[in-house]
C-alpha cells in the first residue's frame, strides 16, 4: 500500500470519526441543566444493588463488560512489554552495586512503605463503599512495594518481589474475573450479571453482590501487572547489560 493511499484512508477514517463525535456532542444534555438521565439511572441502579459508590457500581456491575475489556488491554500490554524486555542472547545480567541512600530518604521510604501498602489494600477493600477501587488501590499497593527500592537497594526489592509469584497472581486475577462472569451465564443470566450473590447490607463490606469480588480481582490484577511491568524496565536499567563485542 502506497503512502498516498494510507493518507487517504487515514483522512476518510478521521473524517468519519469527527462526524460521529460532532453528532454525539450535539446530542448531549446542556451543561448545568436539571436533567441527567445517565447519572440518575446509574445512581438508582447502584442504590438498588446496595453499592454505595456509584462509580464502582458502574465499573463492576452496570458496565462490568467494559471493565473486562480494560483489564484485558492492560494484561495484554504488560505481557507484550514482558516479551519485548526479556533478556536477549547478546545481553547478560550484572549484579548492581549496593546503592548509597541518604539516611533521611531511607528513613522516610521505610516509614511510608507499610502505610502506603495498607492504604492501597484499604482502597481496594472499600471500593464499593467510597471513592477508589481496584484500579486506584492496585497502583498504590504496587507503588508501595517499590518504595523499598528507593529506601534500600535493588537487591532488597528483588527479595520481596518474586516475579514468578506476581506473574501467576496476575493471571489468576484475570481468570477470577472471567470465572465470575461465566458463573452468571451458568446461572442462567448474562455474563458478569450481578445476580449470583445476595446484595447484602447496604454500606458494609459485604454489600453490592459481586461488585466487591470483581473489584478485588481488578485490584489484584493491577497491582501485580504494575509490579511485573516495572520489573522489566528496572531490570533493563539496573541489571541487564549488552555483551561486549556483540
Amino acid at each position: 500500500m502506497s503512502r498516498r493511499l494510507r493518507l487517504w484512508l487515514l483522512a476518510l477514517g478521521g473524517a468519519g470519526l469527527a462526524a460521529l463525535l460532532v453528532a454525539a456532542c450535539l446530542d448531549l444534555p446542556s451543561f448545568g441543566g436539571r436533567s441527567h438521565p445517565y447519572g440518575e439511572r446509574a445512581v438508582r441502579a447502584a442504590l438498588a444493588r446496595h453499592t454505595a459508590n456509584t462509580v464502582a457500581s458502574v465499573n463492576f456491575d452496570q458496565r462490568a463488560y467494559d471493565t473486562f475489556g480494560e483489564m484485558s488491554i492492560m494484561f495484554a500490554a504488560v505481557l507484550g512489554c514482558a516479551v519485548l524486555l526479556r533478556q536477549a542472547r547478546d545481553e547478560h545480567r550484572a549484579r548492581p552495586e549496593p546503592a548509597e541512600v541518604a539516611r533521611s530518604v531511607r528513613r522516610y521510604a521505610l516509614i511510608v512503605l507499610p502505610v502506603a501498602l495498607v492504604t492501597g489494600l484499604y482502597v481496594i477493600a472499600h471500593g464499593q463503599l467510597s471513592p477508589g477501587g481496584g484500579f486506584q488501590g492496585g497502583v498504590v499497593a504496587a507503588t508501595a512495594v517499590h518504595l523499598l527500592y528507593l529506601g534500600a537497594d535493588y537487591a532488597a526489592l528483588e527479595r520481596v518481589r518474586p516475579l514468578g509469584t506476581f506473574e501467576a497472581a496476575d493471571a489468576l486475577a484475570v481468570s477470577a474475573y472471567i470465572v465470575l462472569g461465566l458463573a452468571g451465564v451458568l446461572a442462567g443470566t448474562a455474563f458478569l450479571a450481578n445476580t449470583l450473590l445476595p446484595y447484602g447490607t447496604f454500606n458494609t463490606l459485604s454489600s453490592g453482590g459481586t461488585v466487591p469480588l470483581l473489584n478485588a480481582a481488578i485490584g489484584m490484577e493491577v497491582a501485580c501487572a504494575v509490579v511485573v511491568l516495572l520489573a522489566g524496565f528496572l531490570d533493563q536499567a539496573v541489571e541487564i547489560e549488552e555483551n561486549k563485542g556483540s
